[in-house]
């Protein structure tokens, strides 16, 4: 009889420490999706003109690198998705949604190869990122318009991603290094 209750104090305690686990997981995500879309909003009101639609800073994708490293690939995967229906929603139409979400895929499959395989440390997996970006947003372009010219941006394009991959990847390395551990440590086990 005593052994029973002892089996049900152990069963309800770890009962309750899953339902936190989850609970802090839910926080975690609800975080990085909102950090996600004030960066998004962020970079809408700073315009970039170099003459070819599309170049930003990228800013999102430093809580898609920081996500990677830290709530690994599904975790950044979810994240992503819905940060880009939540500011396609908002700031844009059906067809940025579109644009974002095969940028923000391609980017993330990109970057989890990279990651997996060790090719790059994460300056050099955000950086593939912002180029994966690139590319699956002008793949998208060229089927839709139907013409394969978009690809001229392809070069400047490229450069833009590198850059901004280059720098957002050093500041994901930061946050990574700076609060890694203490998410890590709480979504493992």
């Amino acid at each position: 009889m005593e052994s029973q209750k002892a089996k049900r104090k152990v069963n309800e305690g770890s009962e309750r420490n899953e339902g936190s686990k989850s609970a802090e997981r839910a926080a975690l995500y609800g975080m990085l999706i909102a950090l996600g879309f004030i960066f998004s909003y962020i970079e809408n009101l700073i315009p970039i003109n170099l003459g070819v639609p599309g170049v930003k800073l990228g800013l999102a994708n430093l809580v898609t690198v920081t996500g990677l490293y830290t709530i690994g690939a599904a975790g950044a995967a979810a994240v992503n998705l819905v940060r880009v229906i939540l500011v396609g929603l908002t700031f844009g139409n059906l067809f940025s949604m579109v644009y974002s979400m095969a940028g923000a895929a391609l980017s993330l499959l990109l970057m989890v190869l990279c990651k997996k395989k060790e090719w790059f440390s994460p300056v050099g997996v955000s950086i593939v990122g912002g180029v994966g970006h690139n590319v699956g947003q002008l793949a998208v372009a060229a089927a839709v318009v139907e013409n394969a010219a978009v690809f001229s941006y392809l070069p400047l394009l490229l450069i833009a991603g590198t850059i901004a991959g280059t720098v957002i990847g050093i500041l994901g390395g930061m946050v990574v290094t700076r609060i890694g551990k203490m998410i890590t440590g709480r979504n493992s086990g």
